[in-house]
């Protein structure tokens, strides 16, 4: 007979144990990927992920034509942001090129991204308007010291080495810096991101609205 009673209790012990594996198991995992770094050697992206994703303020700028501008402009669009000066040597035009053809890769979905080189230096910007006549929807935006001091910051950007680093960053339309992208970086990849990432969006966005 007790052996008939203590089947009972062993069945729900293992029940218990199990419960506690499912749901507790992977909590713990997670918590000791965190505490030692590790992370996948490879994920889903093909650019550096910013965790977390960090908020660019809306800062007064400067258009080249001398008028004022707001970062919070860009709110609104994916945006592909590049920071050089305005001399933009072979290695700057290389970029704004990589820019304008992943954005053009996007065929429906053009118009929900917006490219933007930030002038870190204005010194041969009247060189500037012949190499940019094939990117005519290009924004070309500078800024004084100061604005460009926290601009630069805000991206993660030493100040001295600006003109040097020639990433390639990705804002969200709520203007969080998302991703970075170093020089050297497969364009093919940046632009199976930002497809990603666009369909994404569009897909949570119906999730939140109830359509299907």
């Amino acid at each position: 007979m007790q052996s008939n009673k203590a089947a009972p209790k062993i069945s729900n012990k293992r029940t218990l144990i199990l419960i506690l594996a499912v749901f507790v198991l992977p909590a713990l995992v997670a918590t000791l990927m965190y505490v030692t770094g590790w992370r996948p050697s490879a994920t889903g992206n093909h650019g550096e992920l910013i965790q977390p994703a960090r908020f660019i303020e809306d800062r007064v700028m400067q258009s080249v034509d001398g008028k004022a501008v707001r970062f919070g402009e860009l709110y609104g669009k994916w945006t592909m942001v590049y920071f050089d000066s305005a001399a933009c040597p072979e290695e700057c035009m290389k970029q704004l090129y990589f820019m304008r053809q992943i954005h053009i890769a996007q065929g429906k979905d053009q118009d929900r991204i917006q490219r933007i080189l930030i002038l870190t230096n204005a010194t041969s910007i009247d060189t500037l308007p012949a190499k940019l006549t094939e990117y005519p929807e290009m924004r070309v935006w500078t800024g004084d010291k100061t604005a460009l001091a926290k601009l630069t910051h805000d991206f993660g950007i030493e100040t001295d080495a600006g003109t040097e680093q020639r990433n390639i960053y990705l804002l969200d339309p709520q203007g969080n810096l998302m991703m970075r992208y170093v020089p050297g970086s497969d364009p093919a990849g940046m632009r199976k991101d930002l497809a990603r990432l666009l369909k994404y969006s569009i897909e949570n966005s119906s999730i939140k609205t109830g359509k299907e």
